[in-house]
């Protein structure tokens, strides 16, 4: 089975806003779930420690996220921020909650800072193929939206605290355009990005506006990787700023990243709403494998295109291709890309060697 990287998955945030237990089974999840609010907002759960050992799953960029109020769905919503000392606050809890999984649950997770780390980690998963030992699932720290950022000079906190890729965007921010708030970059951004390059973190350009990422690209001077979004070609007339255009895809491929594709039913075909009563079945998985295709026809090979799954990040099983049951079943990506001539070693890039690749070259 195919070793395999998933570059988003919102853990900690789910966690502390509804109280999921991913070392729980999905099925006791999904049963403890049944009928809640939980479901109704966010789909029943695709991801559990145990689905990631089934899958072969093992690293994951586990999220900071929180959403700014102007985006509460409900009154007591929790991980919402009003102001930037906020933001601050729920990013840093999140954080803890990752040192707390490692701290507690070493045979179970563990974050990943360094190369060392890394090197480890996968030494300890290829021996555990032969011995059945315990496989933690190694987990890269990704920022995603930067207003906890309160100042640059607080990047060299987050370092310190493992935080390894920053995504200025979920919607707009005072950095940049973002996700149904178009805009470039401001004077902020630029001076974000300044200060995030002396320390090499790997800036994400997902939920960024296209006039902001196409700026990112010419003066940012650390790696650039797009963790989670689709080909906005393949998307005509969806109306929305959050797929990759080609030009910031080809932008990506020159500066030696990765694009992760998103197995997310709207993303995947316009106008498909979980609550507009839209089948699963509508959506069939090979659809993205037509995505992970647009990438690689790109790029003239299989060495800039990944997984960046997003579960759990707002949708669940009522929002994904009908051959997905769990987050192991991004497996079947393998004999679809296969069919279309996708050779042994392209399908191991795609699953995950690319990311490795760019963790084994940009950590630290």
């Amino acid at each position: 089975m195919f070793l395999l990287v998933d570059a988003h998955a919102d853990i900690a945030y789910n966690m502390l806003k509804y109280g999921r237990d991913y070392t729980r089974t999905i099925q006791e999840t999904r049963a403890l779930e049944s009928g809640s609010h939980t479901v109704q907002e966010n789909g029943d759960t695709l991801i559990s420690w145990q689905e990631y050992q089934r899958g072969n799953i093992a690293v994951i960029f586990a999220t900071l996220f929180a959403a700014p109020v102007r985006f509460r769905t409900y009154e007591n919503e929790k991980q919402i921020y009003k102001t930037f000392d906020e933001a601050r606050k729920l990013y840093s809890a999140q954080l803890d909650v990752y040192h707390r999984m490692q701290d507690s649950m070493p045979d179970k997770f563990r974050i990943l800072a360094s190369k060392r780390d890394l090197d480890l980690h996968l030494q300890q998963w290829q021996e555990a193929a032969t011995d059945a030992v315990s496989r933690p699932v190694g987990m890269v720290i990704l920022m995603e939206g930067a207003e906890a950022v309160r100042h640059p000079a607080e990047l060299e906190m987050w370092h310190n605290r493992g935080v390894r890729l920053i995504g200025p965007a979920w919607v707009g921010t005072r950095y940049c355009g973002g996700w149904k708030e178009p805009g470039p970059l401001t004077e902020d951004g630029r001076k974000l990005l300044a200060a995030m390059a002396d320390f090499n973190f790997t800036l994400d350009l997902s939920h960024m506006d296209e006039r902001a990422a196409v700026e990112a690209l010419d003066v940012y001077e650390g790696p650039i990787v797009g963790t989670h979004g689709n080909c906005a070609a393949l998307m005509p007339n969806a109306n929305t700023n959050r797929h990759f255009t080609d030009r910031v895809i080809e932008g990506i491929i020159e500066r030696d990243g990765v694009v992760g594709v998103v197995p997310f039913n709207t993303y995947l075909k316009v106008g498909w709403l979980r609550d507009k009563g839209h089948a699963r079945e509508d959506v069939p998985l090979a659809v993205l494998a037509n995505h992970i295709d647009h990438i690689c026809q790109i790029a003239g090979d299989s060495l800039h295109a990944g997984i960046g799954s997003d579960f759990d990040g707002g949708f669940g099983l009522q929002s994904v291709p009908p051959e997905i049951e769990t987050v192991a079943d991004l497996q079947k990506l393998v004999s679809l890309l296969q069919s279309r001539g996708y050779s042994e070693t392209d399908t191991t890039n795609i699953l995950g060697g690319n990311w490795l690749a760019r963790l084994k070259r940009d950590l630290p």
